[in-house]
């Protein structure tokens, strides 16, 4: 069910959103969050179709933020609301003109599920240096933002960094959980003293910038950084005193774990999608403490301080 409101009112909006629940026999009361998307015109379509699909696994209110430019001075709200072909969850597309778009809080605080915690996430590659505090930032428990996006990667991760409040993220981070998986198990097998290491991939990939940094703090060895072509991520190399521990990935789907005295093993390691991403970090709503030491340490080494 798709209904269309033009220069319409949060009340409205809210009487639609029962009236379409009521016609399709669909509580709100089963949807565990509300996801506020924070985009523009040319990426809400594929912002909102991840979100979709994250809904399936957890099912939610997605409100979706776009800003229009001003059309005269005059404040206008357009809702597009979609319930019942996308997912489990509601679906609202909200696009602001004019002043309203300053005060876009105002018109997404009445939308939010009651009683339940709320997401937001800056899919494209300009966030705010300090999601935390940003109006719709301040909302949410847990705050997405993807420095792979932006122009500047690597600028972008450090300004993330140094505005880092308890409960942001980023998808650069995300990104990493295979292959922090995958080198946890190999280094759980009995290994010989490491004694350094490197991170190879694209020269601005802030994934490989993050894993680096968080290699030195657990394994307490330098950790080199080391440029390829990508795509990606490609190859992670712990020395050790018996040879190298090695997971290489050229093609950004199959990697090789190689260790000394053992045959080489062939792991799917693929590149993930949007949705997956989102799904993971639906998932866990709590401060990501490791993340953030990561990107601290990242801050360091850029001999720009701790973040704060």
């Amino acid at each position: 069910m798709n209904i269309d409101l033009t220069d319409t009112t949060t009340r409205r909006i809210q009487s639609s959103l029962r009236q379409a629940r009521h016609l399709m026999g669909g509580p709100a009361v089963g949807m565990v969050l509300t996801l506020v998307i924070v985009t523009d015109e040319s990426a809400q379509y594929d912002a909102v179709r991840a979100a979709n699909e994250a809904a399936r696994e957890n099912p939610c209110r997605v409100l979706t933020v776009i800003s229009r430019e001003s059309r005269g001075r005059s404040s206008r709200l357009d809702a597009e609301i979609r319930m019942g072909e996308t997912g489990p969850g509601e679906t609202v597309l909200l696009r602001m003109y004019g002043p309203l778009a300053e005060h876009a809080d105002s018109v997404v605080v009445p939308l939010l599920v009651p009683d339940t915690p709320v997401v937001t996430w800056w899919p494209g590659g300009r966030p705010p240096s300090r999601p935390g505090s940003d109006p719709l930032g301040a909302l949410a428990q847990r705050r997405i933002t993807d420095a792979y996006a932006a122009q500047d990667r690597l600028g972008t991760l450090a300004r993330l960094a140094e505005g880092y409040q308890p409960g942001d993220t980023d998808f650069t981070w995300t990104r990493l959980t295979p292959w922090r998986t995958l080198l946890a198990s190999a280094l759980d097998l009995e290994h010989a003293e490491i004694t350094g290491g490197l991170v190879q991939g694209e020269p601005d990939s802030p994934s490989a910038e993050l894993l680096a940094a968080w290699l030195s703090i657990r394994l307490g060895v330098p950790i080199r950084r080391e440029i390829s072509e990508g795509p990606g991520l490609t190859a992670v190399r712990l020395h050790t005193l018996d040879g190298d521990i090695a997971i290489t990935r050229p093609d950004g789907r199959v990697a090789t774990l190689s260790r000394p005295g053992q045959p080489d093993r062939q792991v799917s390691l693929q590149r993930r999608p949007m949705s997956e991403l989102l799904a993971e970090e639906l998932r866990r709503l709590d401060p990501d403490e490791v993340y953030h030491e990561a990107a601290t340490r990242y801050l360091k080494d850029l001999g720009m301080g701790g973040a704060s």
